[in-house]
């Protein structure tokens, strides 16, 4: 039995997780994610009972019970780099003895919803709306350090994009990954829509926003509305959807990204004052997951 090294899984002092710094009896198996660690006091308002509250950097997280569900919420910050952080040390509290330093013998699997904001690319996608990332596609790479990541990925699905949106082989290659098929119809019923949704590795240049420096394919957003396969539209841009669902799927995990909608990339709205936007679209996850 592998023996994981300390400089592999970082150990606090106190038997907390080195980033997180939550202990294996604070997480629960239904987890909510969110980038902003004041969403995180802004969810667990709704909750009855709180057994615990630990911050540390951008990861804030509170666990506690809503309507008899056990819940915990954890805050990612922003980036597939902090989902890989973020996923690989909850599936360490689930399943990694912290004592022995090693895999547990049961499998623990946990329930992953992440609550978003989100750029929509389609008319049919304008602000306000709700849209689940049925497959999220990803610009970041992050999966592709992992063995796995060829069982879990959609290579179909990938090679259009590659054609249709003519991707650069300077670049690195897009990846397109499933949601948990199970979650996704718990979470989304009939009234959220289920899009398509890039997981984009920065919030300007890789969003096909032009600032001062100039882009080197300006016309890759126009190359991404019109993207069309099996009768799927791109829905929306965001920064976290692709690694969560990759990682999720490699690691056994269920998990499902659901956005708002704040700003319209082809209407080139903006919605700033969007927190009332959330408010919904938190209240349906905390019923249905």
């Amino acid at each position: 039995m592998r023996i994981i090294p300390p400089s592999e899984l970082i150990i606090n002092e106190d038997g907390s997780a080195f980033h997180l710094h939550l202990k294996p009896e604070y997480l629960a198996d239904k987890v909510i994610l969110v980038g902003d660690p004041d969403r995180v006091s802004t969810i667990a308002d709704y909750f009855d009972t709180r057994e615990c509250a630990v911050s540390s950097r951008e990861f804030h997280s509170i666990t506690g019970s809503y309507k008899g569900k056990r819940l915990s919420i954890v805050s990612h910050g922003i980036g597939t780099d902090n989902i890989d952080i973020v996923l690989t040390e909850l599936d360490a509290l689930a399943n990694i003895d912290f004592v022995s330093r090693t895999v547990k013998p049961e499998f623990r699997q946990l329930t992953l919803v992440r609550i978003g904001t989100s750029g929509g690319l389609q008319p049919f996608v304008p602000i306000g709306t709700y849209v689940a990332a049925e497959k999220s596609i990803g610009f970041d790479g992050v999966v592709y350090f992992y063995r796995q990541n060829e069982e879990v990925r959609d290579k179909a699905f990938e090679a259009e994009l590659l054609t249709q949106l003519s991707w650069k082989p300077t670049r690195t290659l897009p990846y397109v990954v499933a949601a948990d098929a199970s979650l996704l119809e718990q979470i989304t019923k009939n009234d959220i829509i289920r899009g398509v949704t890039i997981a984009a590795n920065g919030f300007y240049g890789p969003q096909g926003r032009e600032v001062r420096l100039p882009l080197t394919d300006p016309d890759l957003n126009n190359k991404i509305e019109a993207f069309e396969y099996q009768g799927k539209k791109i829905t929306n841009y965001e920064m976290e959807s692709s690694s969560l669902a990759g990682l999720a799927a490699m690691m056994g995990h269920r998990a499902l990204t659901v956005c708002c909608i704040i700003a319209g990339r082809v209407a080139q709205d903006m919605n700033t004052s969007y927190k009332g936007s959330l408010t919904g679209l938190i209240e349906t996850v905390l019923e249905r997951i």
